[in-house]
């Protein structure tokens, strides 16, 4: 019985040590097959940092305005008798606008101008009496004055139905009607929106310390969200003589000519002040930056130190940098970036540093200093 329980036991020693020997030498496979696991190298495309030559600016942001424009609205109340312009037509000054119901003054008007006229009649009569001596010069006097004020009294009249006629006060195009036939437009109403467009000013300010590099006459160019592809030119017109005492910015005005009429008063504008100089920038894409809270960085591009490899491999470094302004699809660096470093133009996110990565820079779109998307 002995024999028995021993040889069990044996057997299922056996058993056990066959099983852990074979579990012992699956788990060294694994370990050798990780241990020769590499990480495929991620896709990226490049770019090399060079210097260009760009020219000088002050750059700012700006809001365009018209060299005159009004909201026209009636001085006296009335009912509107007549519309004689078109939404959105252009008018020149004194153009008739909208007619208000002048009946009422017009009735005055003919009543005052009959006493004008009696009273001119009896002004003219004592005169020749008082040639005479036939009336007093006071007569004459009172006569005189009677005259005087119907005559005043007509001008008044005139004035007021002068007040219900609104007509353009200058050259420019009518906005969007705000008013309807019949309507009784009380003092202040707005009628109509008028704006001259050409030529248009852009007001922008800058900080106090640009002020003694800003002078009136400086060539300035204007860029818009509306029409991307299109650059402005205008000549500095105006500097403010104050500062803005909450911010310490001067306040600036430029002229443009406009004479497309493509500027609209309101508009959203990046100004370029164009100064004399040129500077070099060391520029990279702009998609070549990666931006967090803690600061701008960038992935560069350089060859792998240490390595058991056969062929050199290329691995990333990421690298904080400062940037400047920009030029289209570009971005001025100041720091952080060496002329002639190869850095990460697309893939950015999938990166950490040290990863290896290979080039392909066949898929990539080429940044340009003026875009062009293409449609689809």
């Amino acid at each position: 019985m002995k024999r028995k329980i021993l040889a069990a036991v044996f057997v299922l020693l056996l058993v056990v040590g066959g099983l852990a020997g074979v579990k012992v030498l699956e788990i060294r496979k694994m370990i050798a097959t990780g241990l020769a696991y590499a990480v495929p190298p991620e896709s990226v495309s490049s770019v090399v940092a060079h210097v260009e030559q760009w020219q000088d600016t002050l750059d700012a942001i700006g809001s365009i305005a018209a060299v005159q424009g009004v909201t026209v609205t009636p001085e006296i109340a009335g009912t509107v008798s007549e519309i004689a312009f078109q939404s959105g037509a252009v008018v020149a000054r004194g153009d008739l606008l909208v007619l208000l119901d002048t009946s009422s003054e017009a009735a005055q008007l003919r009543a005052i101008e009959a006493q004008v006229e009696l009273a001119r009649l009896n002004a003219l009569r004592l005169r020749r009496l008082r040639a005479d001596n036939t009336v007093s010069q006071s007569d004459l006097d009172q006569a005189e004055a009677t005259l005087k004020e119907d005559q005043a009294d007509a001008d008044a009249i005139r004035a007021a139905i002068g007040k219900k006629t609104l007509r353009a006060p200058f050259d420019g195009r009518l906005g969007i009607r705000m008013v309807n036939l019949g309507e009784y437009l009380d003092t202040g109403k707005p009628v109509v929106s008028l704006q001259s467009l050409s030529p248009v000013y852009v007001n922008f300010s800058m900080p106090q310390q640009e002020l003694a590099r800003l002078k009136t006459g400086m060539r300035v160019r204007v860029t818009t969200d509306t029409y991307p592809d299109r650059k402005f030119e205008g000549t500095l017109t105006a500097i403010n003589p104050d500062m803005d005492a909450s911010t310490r910015s001067v306040g600036l005005q430029a002229t443009l000519d406009n004479t497309d009429q493509l500027l609209r008063p309101g508009m959203f504008a990046r100004v370029e002040v164009l100064l004399a100089t040129d500077q070099a920038v060391l520029v990279i894409p702009a998609t070549s930056v990666l931006s967090a809270p803690y600061g701008d960085s960038v992935y560069v591009i350089e060859p792998e130190t240490a390595t058991n490899h056969a062929s050199p491999r290329l691995v990333v470094r990421q690298q904080f940098i400062r940037t400047s302004r920009a030029r289209g699809d570009f971005v001025g660096v100041e720091t952080g970036v060496k002329a002639g470093e190869r850095v990460v133009n697309s893939g950015l996110f999938k990166l950490h540093n040290g990863m290896v990565v290979v080039e392909h820079n066949n898929l990539a779109p080429k940044a340009a200093e003026a875009p062009h998307p293409p449609e689809r």
